[in-house]
């Protein structure tokens, strides 16, 4: 699907963090819709999305459009090739007005766009992407932070860290959300199911699903990491599907 939209409920249209004002809202958002539009229903763009709370059930918020076109009309203003907002001053400073990578107006040390060097990935967190990328994922919108990846599967969403101090890999396919009733059938299953797989075990987290791999590094290269990684992203799906269909779980994300 090229295009996709959700819907949701703005809850809160001035929800204060870092001394900016949100827009709270429930429409479900995942990884890449960041920089994403939010429309209202006469199809204007109110915000911008750009955050959620994890392991939330759909608390997104959107940097209200206000700011967008602040910004837009200083950066026209702006004589230089670049520019960049002091944190401290939260003036617009172009290149032309740094002195000697100081803010004009303040002091505080700036760094322009062209200055940011792009990150570079090394070591295990290459071989990683490198698979991630094997497996036709965007590494790019996958990253979460140093040695952390967030993608999703199908109807999964599968979160991959990297344990640097102990040497561990671990990747949790968050699944579907547990049923209402005649949930003692669903725990018969997992536990038989854990007793087949190899290398995957399921496990229960508050009212979600979770398929689990754990690797060590000295295990792991781009060969033994790219069929342990196929592995879970097949059975994410598969067992996602499963557990609803005859299970009563439901959903916890849109199925893609």
């Amino acid at each position: 699907m090229k295009y996709s939209a959700t819907q949701g409920i703005v809850s809160n249209l001035k929800q204060e963090a870092n001394e900016i004002s949100y827009i709270q809202h429930d429409a479900a958002l995942n990884p890449g819709n960041s920089g994403g539009p939010l429309i209202n229903n006469k199809g204007e763009v109110v915000g911008i999305n750009t955050f959620i709370v994890k392991d939330s059930n759909n608390i997104g918020f959107s940097l209200p459009a206000n700011y967008i076109t602040k910004a837009i009309e200083e950066f026209g203003n702006i004589k230089g090739d670049e520019a960049v907002r002091c944190h401290s001053c939260a003036n617009m400073v172009s290149n032309l007005d740094i002195k000697n990578g100081y803010c004009n107006h303040c002091g505080t040390r700036l760094q322009l766009p062209s200055e940011v060097e792009e990150y570079e990935p090394a070591g295990l967190a290459l071989t990683i992407e490198t698979i991630l990328e094997r497996t036709g994922h965007n590494v790019a919108l996958a990253r979460r932070g140093a040695n952390n990846w967030e993608i999703k599967q199908g109807s999964a969403l599968i979160n991959i860290v990297y344990h640097e101090k102990s040497g561990l890999i671990t990747g949790d396919a968050y699944l579907c959300l547990l049923p209402k009733k005649d949930i003692e059938h669903l725990y018969e299953y997992l536990l038989k199911q854990n007793g087949k797989m190899d290398g995957l075990n399921f496990s229960v987290k508050d009212q979600d699903v979770i398929l689990s791999l754990l690797i060590f590094d000295r295990y792991f290269n781009v060969e033994t990491g790219l069929k342990l990684f196929e592995n879970l992203f097949a059975k994410a799906d598969y067992y996602d599907n499963i557990l609803v269909e005859k299970f009563g779980a439901s959903w916890k994300y849109d199925v893609e």
